[in-house]
């Protein structure tokens, strides 16, 4: 998550396992089979996956609503887009980050955090889906 402060948003980039992130799509959508490349048909079902594992409210606790941008396809990796409307300061502000706890019992998800010159390393987990920044 990187704060550009001239645009007034927060520019996130997610990073997942494609053979990971295709495992837990299809669970949430009935086993359906899914193969995520850079031309497919399935931004529709990443952007409804994204909106129910990744979420960020404010220091009042409304959901921050999130634009989804895109994917792109990285060898043995996805790369998912989204941008934020975001001004002010982090402080207050929760994370909601569960996506593929789901699908497996021991995953960790890690969030880099650049704030202007400050930076912080965030891991989410079962036990500690939700923190504040």
């Amino acid at each position: 998550m990187r704060y550009d402060a001239a645009q007034k948003s927060l520019e996130i980039s997610v990073r997942a396992y494609t053979d990971d992130l295709e495992k837990g799509l299809s669970l949430a959508n009935d086993n359906r089979r899914f193969v995520l490349r850079n031309d497919d048909q399935n931004n529709s079902y990443l952007e409804q996956y994204l909106r129910k594992h990744f979420a960020l409210a404010g220091p009042d606790r409304r959901l921050r609503a999130f634009q989804y941008i895109g994917k792109e396809e990285e060898a043995d990796a996805t790369w998912l887009y989204l941008e934020v409307p975001f001004s002010g300061n982090p402080e207050g502000w929760v994370l909601r980050h569960d996506l593929l706890m789901e699908t497996f019992d021991d995953q960790v998800n890690m969030v880099n955090v650049k704030w202007g010159e400050e930076r912080k390393t965030y891991l989410f987990k079962k036990s500690q889906s939700v923190q504040a920044l």
